[in-house]
């Protein structure tokens, strides 16, 4: 594979992207260019497509750039792929206690919390 792309970086204006989902007006695949960048925590573009819509708002994980596209698809599958061997890993492993919280149970709540939690009900005069 050629040169790979950091995805997760802020595409710049000027841009040449593609749409990565189906977008108001705009079905997936559709060239277009960044008009504006925007947005601190949530990364936001203005991109004018090659339909002819100027669309405000479209998130960083509806575009990609035009010559990270196949590689978009490739890591999204594998991150799909990744996710399914993980949760195939945290059902083999069952609840007793082997949760993968890095507690001392299935819910990843550690040890002194729960006995501090208990010594708490116990001293306001609480039973379960």
């Amino acid at each position: 594979m050629a040169k790979t792309v950091d995805l997760s970086k802020r595409i710049r204006s000027g841009a040449k992207v593609k749409a990565t989902t189906d977008l108001p007006g705009v079905p997936k695949g559709t060239a277009g260019k960044v008009a504006m960048s925007n947005g601190i925590t949530w990364k936001r573009y203005w991109v004018r497509f090659s339909n002819g819509e100027l669309i405000g708002h479209v998130d960083h994980d509806d575009i990609v750039i035009s010559r990270a596209w196949d590689q978009y698809f490739w890591q999204k599958e594998r991150d799909a792929e990744a996710a399914a061997a993980g949760a195939a890993g945290a059902a083999a492993g069952g609840g007793d206690g082997g949760g993968s919280g890095g507690g001392d149970n299935a819910f990843g709540v550690p040890q002194y919390l729960l006995d501090r939690t208990k010594a708490a009900l116990e001293k306001a005069g609480v039973t379960r």
